[in-house]
C-alpha cells in the first residue's frame, strides 16, 4: 500500500506529526501488508483482533477495531457472542469493559 502526503492515512492523521516513521510503518506494514494478506478475510482479522483486544483488556484500541469489524462484516450480535464466550476465558472485568465499547460503537454507528 503507497502512502502519499496527499493521502493523510488513520496512523497519519493520528499521530504523524509526533511518530512520522511509526505511522508510516503502521501504515504500509500493519494496515498495507498484515491486514491485506490473503491468508484470513478482513472479517476473519477483525474478529481475531477484537478478541485479542478483548482478552489483552487493550481499551484505547477497542473502539477503532471494533467500529472496524463492523466495517469488515462482523455482526453485532457475534461481537456480543465474542465478549460472552471471552468474560470465561480473558475474565468478567475485560468482558464488561468491552461491552461498554462495544455499547458506544453500536450508539455512534447509528447516527
Amino acid at each position: 500500500m503507497e502512502t502519499t502526503k496527499q493521502e493523510p492515512t488513520n496512523a497519519r492523521q493520528a499521530f504523524g506529526d509526533l511518530a512520522p516513521h511509526l505511522a508510516d510503518i503502521t501504515d504500509k506494514v500493519l494496515f498495507g501488508d498484515v491486514w491485506e494478506h490473503p491468508g484470513l478475510s478482513p472479517r476473519d482479522r477483525s474478529l481475531v483482533t477484537i478478541t485479542s483486544l478483548i482478552s489483552l483488556y487493550r481499551l484505547n484500541e477497542m473502539p477503532f477495531h471494533l467500529k472496524r469489524a463492523l466495517e469488515n462484516g462482523v455482526t453485532r450480535d457475534e461481537i456480543i457472542a465474542a465478549i460472552t464466550h471471552l468474560a470465561f476465558y480473558a475474565g468478567w472485568p475485560p468482558a464488561m469493559s468491552a461491552l461498554q465499547a462495544a455499547r458506544k460503537v453500536f450508539d455512534e454507528a447509528q447516527q
